[in-house]
């Protein structure tokens, strides 16, 4: 029997000494590595996501516009508010000032007065004077509660402002972090590419760039383009064209970089002419006119939110601020998604 028990342990440890032995362990198996995007699918991918900073960056630009008009309109309230206060109180004053100068004079009604004057005249002048008196005071009364609804309404008016401002601040806030999150994004999908690598996907943004292009001229739509810039457009047209070469920024306006809607505002506020800030805001408000009726410093609006933007000069080409990355340039008119057209000094 213990022959049979040491046999069956000198087996079982034979047996984990062979499992435990080198070179025999059997390995876990690895899940196989994805496949290697394509070049063409990193193209894409990082298209989509500076898209989305465009996108991000536009609403971002919107809330601080809005924030801007908000704060100046606090500044006008409290502004309306202080002279308000002090309005008020010099009708206070006033105010007191006739109370006592009645008290003073005894408050006798004027039949009192006839009853302790002698000579009918001096009474009639006395109610006359009474009478005047007594429409000053209601004049003074009724100015001065309309006064103190005024300075209500003012304040109410601040308290909704300084609302909207935070909220407003908040929303630049989370766009803003959207932003650096998209850039960053592609940013690390560009650190792990080689430089030969870079090199090439450039080439395949401006080949699909060239594409769109001439998938657009040969829709025959130069053809039909012929309008004339005017003055104003000519003189935005020269301001946006000596960008040519900054970088782009997001939420710059100049003078040493911009984003695409700060290029295009701040060349047409060169022209002077003041339009909104962002491209979104540029669809919305601005005269929307026919691609074929298009003139030099009309602006083009891209992709279906309207993310970006570009100032035709001529000859079916843009000049831009593209994306994070690159710099203000030259570029065809067709090489997006057109949106529409929209001409500042309609």
């Amino acid at each position: 029997m213990n022959r049979r028990r040491y046999a069956a342990a000198i087996t079982v440890v034979g047996a984990v000494t062979l499992l435990a032995a080198p070179g025999q362990a059997f390995a876990v198996p690895q899940p196989p590595e994805p496949p290697r995007k394509s070049l063409e699918e990193v193209r894409e991918e990082l298209d989509e996501l500076y898209r989305k900073a465009a996108s991000a960056t536009d609403a971002y630009n919107l809330a601080e516009e809005q924030a801007e008009r908000q704060s100046a309109q606090i500044v006008t309230l409290a502004k309306e508010i202080t002279e308000g206060r002090a309005r008020i109180d010099d009708l206070k004053d006033r105010a007191g000032a006739t109370a006592r100068a009645q008290y003073r004079g005894g408050g006798l009604p004027p039949e009192a007065q006839l009853v302790l004057s002698d000579d009918p005249h001096l009474f009639l002048d006395a109610a006359g004077r009474i009478k005047a008196g007594g429409k000053a005071t209601r004049d003074l009364l009724g100015e001065l509660n309309r006064t103190q609804a005024d300075l209500q309404t003012y304040s109410r008016e601040a308290s909704v402002q300084w609302a909207l401002l935070e909220a407003n601040r908040v929303k630049k806030e989370k766009h803003k972090k959207e932003i650096n999150e998209q850039i960053a994004a592609a940013r690390r999908i560009e650190a792990q590419l080689q430089k030969e690598e870079l090199e090439r996907l450039r080439k395949l943004e401006q080949e699909a760039a060239n594409e769109a292009q001439t998938a657009w001229l040969g829709s025959g739509v130069l053809k039909e383009i012929n309008g004339r810039a005017s003055e104003q457009g000519k003189a935005a047209v020269a301001f946006a064209t000596g960008q040519i070469g900054k970088p782009y920024v997001w939420g710059a306006e100049g003078p040493g970089s911009y984003d695409c809607s700060g290029l295009t505002s701040q060349a047409w506020a060169a022209a002077g002419r003041g339009i909104p800030r962002t491209s979104q805001e540029q669809w919305r408000r601005l005269p929307r006119i026919d691609i074929k009726d298009m003139r030099p410093g009309d602006l083009i609006i891209y992709h279906a939110d309207a993310s970006h933007v570009g100032m035709y000069v001529g000859d079916g080409a843009i000049v831009h601020a593209p994306r994070p990355g690159r710099n203000v340039t030259l570029a065809g008119a067709g090489s997006m998604a057109i949106l529409g057209v929209v001409r500042p000094d309609k």
